[in-house]
């Protein structure tokens, strides 16, 4: 069966909705960032023990920052599983609509008239070339 214009326009929808959740995911990543290097200097002003004639204890700078980073984590995580569950979702759901789609158009992987480039966007899967190793 070939793939009608219809399936091919919600395989494209299906996809942008893809992008949009995993831009979702990595918004929260970089706002998780930003908030840990805004606080990296109020982490590192713990030095009540260079005053008195000791070293400061390298290893308790990485345990602030680690822990105020799970602590940051904690507060973002039900999104993030959320998002998370719903990227997998959406992956299952576009891998199932590309096997309906049209099994037959695309070029199986250990076809020797297979080249390095797919014969067309809706054919190729996306990171993923054919030929390339698995």
């Amino acid at each position: 069966m070939k793939a009608s214009p219809e399936r091919l326009a919600q395989l494209s929808r299906m996809e942008e909705a893809r992008r949009q959740t995993q831009r979702q995911i990595d918004m929260i990543d970089r706002q998780i960032i930003r908030r840990m290097t805004t606080l990296i200097p109020q982490l590192g002003r713990k030095r009540s023990g260079y005053r008195r004639g000791k070293l400061p204890d390298p290893r308790a700078f990485l345990e602030r920052y680690r822990s105020n980073l799970a602590a940051i984590t904690a507060e973002r995580q039900p999104e993030i599983d959320a998002l998370s569950r719903k990227l997998a979702r959406q992956d299952a759901a576009i891998e199932m609509l590309r096997a309906r789609c049209a099994p037959e158009s695309r070029p199986a992987r250990d076809d020797p008239e297979c080249k390095d480039e797919c014969p067309s966007p809706a054919d190729c899967r996306p990171r993923k070339r054919h030929g390339a190793a698995a």
